[in-house]
């Protein structure tokens, strides 16, 4: 009698487990939709209308989309779109779509010794440059690190960054933590800058530049690449959080009455 008793515990275990496990995707993202707080606002809204689970892997874009080619994800979300489209078009994603937009910044120490503050960031860069400030880079294939390289690219200083240029390897939180600890600058979201709060002597100094614009998107892994991938629960985030419904929810997430982002699926 115990040991059937002893069997029937376990087959309920184990019944629970793949149950459990049915529920649930796995969705790698970036560090800015987590560490600015997105995430713990959606997603409770989106296990009310599903019943499903999201666990997330927050990474930098780059390693997002590696996670993703390796089977390890069932939905990507994440802020490059360069790089999105390939991934797409190299068969690991079934389709792009834009979710939300936001911008990024330059953050420095509020006096501003290189004097960068202004709307160009083209024109902060190379005051950067010239005075060789101190200025901490991700460095991590992020999609803000991505973008960081581009306006580097734009103002013809790829190789011109200045001596006080070095790469952390690190999150934006990690990083913007590093520039407040030694009064560098750094290229930050404006999303997690307002969620930080170790911010010490550091301000926005450069908004406003078109170029600044940060797109996100978001994609279902393809199961043609990796039969496991839960597409038809993967699928209803990406129908969630596109509607208008869950375009809603990202609207409502709002820190000191500023809002974070700004949603624009189908746009």
């Amino acid at each position: 009698m115990i040991q059937i008793r002893r069997a029937l515990v376990c087959a309920v275990i184990a019944a629970t487990s793949v149950w459990a496990n049915a529920q649930s995707i796995v969705m790698s993202s970036t560090t800015s939709t987590e560490q600015s707080g997105l995430f713990a606002h959606l997603l409770p809204a989106f296990k009310k209308a599903s019943g499903l689970d999201v666990k997330v892997v927050a990474l930098g874009t780059g390693q997002a989309l590696d996670m993703a080619r390796r089977g390890d994800a069932d939905v990507v979300f994440v802020h490059d779109q360069v790089a999105e489209e390939k991934f797409v078009a190299d068969g690991f994603g079934l389709k792009r779509l834009p979710v939300m937009y936001n911008d990024f910044v330059l953050i420095g120490p509020k006096a501003d010794p290189a004097g960068a503050k202004g709307q160009d960031i083209v024109a902060a860069l190379a005051k950067l440059s010239g005075g060789n400030a101190a200025f901490v880079s991700r460095g991590d294939k992020s999609g803000t690190h991505a973008a960081e390289l581009r306006f580097w690219k734009l103002a013809n200083l790829t190789d011109k960054k200045g001596s006080g240029y070095k790469e952390c390897g690190c999150g934006m939180g990690p990083a913007l933590n590093i520039a407040a600890s030694s009064g560098a600058y750094v290229m930050a979201d404006r999303a997690t800058w307002l969620n930080f709060k170790n911010r010490a002597d550091l301000a926005i100094l450069v908004e406003g530049d078109n170029r600044l614009f940060n797109q996100y998107g978001v994609m279902v892994v393809n199961p043609a690449k990796h039969a496991h991938v839960k597409q038809a629960d993967a699928q209803k985030w990406v129908d969630w959080i596109t509607s208008g419904a869950g375009q809603a929810v990202i609207a409502d997430y709002k820190i000191g009455g500023q809002q974070l982002f700004f949603p624009n699926a189908g746009k």
